[in-house]
């Protein structure tokens, strides 16, 4: 790993884990300030979520996380965009009901005006291949 790339990992990674920190407490303003304008959320279920809606979440009450973590994060730099791919772990209600788990999660960031945001976040079941 060069110094560059093994910069770009240590901000990215930082990015990461504040917005892990600020999806526990539920810190809107920091997610406002941190996901891209066209940010899209895929949800471990397949719903596609916009930015106003991922926030809105919040924002209502509706999604309240009392355990929230983003482990074994694996980063790769592509320039002007890096991808993490790690585990989200959270404990979680979603208007009520019980949204709690583990979850594959690819995170697309991207560096805008000198500073990396957040662009994408897939989300997908821990399951074992087929045929395990």
């Amino acid at each position: 790993m060069n110094r560059e790339s093994g910069r770009v990992e240590n901000e990215v990674r930082g990015l990461a884990e504040e917005w892990a920190a600020a999806e526990l407490r539920g810190d809107t303003a920091f997610m406002e300030d941190t996901l891209a304008d066209d940010f899209v959320g895929i949800g471990p279920r397949g719903f596609v979520l916009t930015r106003e809606q991922w926030l809105e979440r919040y924002r209502t009450g509706g999604l309240q996380n009392q355990a929230f973590a983003w482990e074994d994060v694996q980063v790769r730099d592509y320039g002007e965009a890096a991808v993490c791919v790690g585990i989200q772990a959270q404990r979680t209600t979603y208007q009520g009901h019980d949204a709690s788990g583990r979850f594959r999660g690819t995170l697309v960031t991207v560096r805008r005006d000198r500073r990396w945001v957040i662009a994408g976040l897939h989300l997908s079941p821990l399951a074992e291949p087929p045929g395990r």
